[in-house]
């Protein structure tokens, strides 16, 4: 696999951007077909280095023939922030159409993913949620899919900084309700429309502070979406339980075709 830094001007973030991308050296296969393409998503202290740095990702995604894209958002929930940057837009609309442009990558939904931890997990499911026509299948790892406890100065949280990003980010608790930030609510809403969704991956351990709304996540939609969810005893919030699940994650992926 060939690893390679990309550094872009950002037309919606109005600054320099880079992204980590892990790609295919060579086909194994006859055919130019396009590669299919993961975007692979931090966490809220992480940066767009931290999966390669901290997990084997570049090993696993060898024999996917698949074209791995890390992004960089900051803080910023992969949202287009109350006070701050319009992250999902470059997210969900500028980056695809630079990663086309520099990249033999596939611009199906069928060959479409995303995954992420954390934070990551949450801009994964977003995307999967308020993208379903582009992706095909989304996985989050220890996701922090509910923000209403940052919303409301939960007691649970006491780091101040992180409060008080959430409120730059995503505005007050009636703000964030109701709209594409609320992954349930937006979920219920295409369940109701009964919009194609993506097939979605879900893993968290019992320690981790995500677990609680990782669990109400799952039952408020089990049996209702194509969710496969697993929870792991013991397991905090920690880089050895995210290199295990991307493995599966790369597994579960729907992957057309063959080896790259």
């Amino acid at each position: 696999m060939a690893f390679i830094q990309v550094e872009f001007y950002s037309e919606v973030l109005a600054l320099a951007s880079t992204i980590h991308v892990i790609a295919p050296e060579r086909r194994k296969t006859e055919g130019n077909a396009p590669y299919p393409v993961l975007y692979l998503l931090h966490g809220g202290s992480d940066n767009h280095s931290n999966w390669h740095r901290f997990s084997s990702i570049e090993r696993y995604a060898a024999d996917k023939g698949l074209v791995v894209i890390m992004p960089s958002v900051q803080y910023g929930f992969y949202t287009d922030q109350k006070v701050g940057f319009p992250y999902f837009t470059y997210l969900s609309e500028e980056l695809p159409q630079v990663v086309k442009e520099l990249f033999h990558v596939s611009s199906r939904r069928e060959d479409t993913f995303a995954a992420g931890l954390s934070m990551g997990g949450y801009g994964a499911f977003k995307l999967g949620i308020n993208c379903p026509d582009r992706f095909a299948a989304v996985a989050s790892l220890s996701g922090s899919l509910d923000q209403r406890d940052r919303l409301g100065s939960s007691p649970m949280i006491n780091n101040k900084m992180m409060l008080q990003m959430a409120k730059y980010t995503f505005g007050s608790e009636a703000e964030y309700e109701g709209s594409i930030n609320d992954l349930a609510f937006m979920l219920e809403s295409h369940l109701r429309n009964k919009v194609q969704l993506p097939k979605f991956y879900q893993a968290c351990g019992t320690l981790d502070h995500n677990f609680q709304m990782n669990e109400q996540f799952y039952n408020q939609f089990k049996g209702r979406i194509n969710l496969t969810y697993g929870s792991t005893e013991g397991i905090g919030h920690e880089w050895s339980f995210w290199d295990e699940q991307i493995q599966r994650v790369l597994d579960w992926l729907p992957i057309e075709g063959g080896q790259g």
